[in-house]
């Protein structure tokens, strides 16, 4: 599952849901960014998601269906450790466009991993393993759940969050100039996740430089860092 959105009016504001199910994570706020981290049985804990003080901001959702075309060839590049240079600061949000444009980006076999990621200047790149890239001047708004913006709902999925979609549009298409953090936040809430939980959800606001986030759908208890 998962929810990625970001908004560009008065000010650029970038927000997350993460929903998993059977997995270890946590969040973890250091002076260089607040990482949202998972626990992979092999290599440890790997910062997959979050905010860097750069103001990059890395979501990477699961699309469904599956492609098969995501999956690993000898000369491509694995998206996740893209996303980790990214948000460690390795790479810059060019080199990932530039790679992009240039490279063969794949996911992990038998999934496809997509990305959705943003830099301080409200810049987007859309990335989906095997099926492109695009790259989104500073949009009004983007939109990133769980298919593929290159078939948007051309193939079905029980998973695909074709609602969560529908209802972020609306409510960024409709929301005020001043949209903020607390504004961001109520688009998270609309789609939050209970089925396969939403665990964290978190926001960027990149001219305050700050990170807001909350775990488990606890709207009332959210911790804040400056970066």
């Amino acid at each position: 599952m998962c929810t990625s959105i970001v908004s560009n009016r008065d000010k650029t504001i970038v927000g997350w849901n993460l929903d998993i199910l059977d997995m270890e994570y946590r969040v973890r706020p250091t002076a260089e960014g607040v990482y949202i981290e998972i626990d992979d049985p092999t290599e440890g804990w790997l910062p997959l998601f979050g905010a860097n003080r750069r103001g990059d901001f890395v979501s990477m959702p699961t699309c469904w269906p599956f492609d098969g075309r995501s999956n690993p060839v000898p000369e491509g590049e694995n998206l996740l450790l893209l996303n980790i240079d990214l948000l460690l600061q390795k790479k810059t949000f060019s080199d990932i466009c530039r790679i992009a444009r240039e490279k063969t980006v794949c996911s992990v076999p038998g999934v496809t991993f997509q990305a959705q990621l943003s830099d301080k200047n409200g810049n987007v790149l859309q990335l989906t393993p095997g099926q492109g890239y695009r790259f989104l001047e500073k949009p009004k708004y983007a939109v990133m759940t769980n298919f593929s913006p290159f078939k948007m709902d051309a193939e079905q999925h029980p998973w695909m969050g074709w609602d969560r979609y529908q209802t972020a549009v609306r409510m960024l298409e409709e929301a005020p100039d001043h949209f903020g953090t607390a504004e961001c936040f109520a688009v998270l809430k609309a789609t939050a996740q209970t089925v396969c939980p939403t665990v964290v959800s978190m926001v960027l606001d990149v001219s305050e430089n700050t990170v807001s986030w909350c775990e488990n759908r606890e709207w009332e208890h959210v911790r804040q860092i400056r970066l």
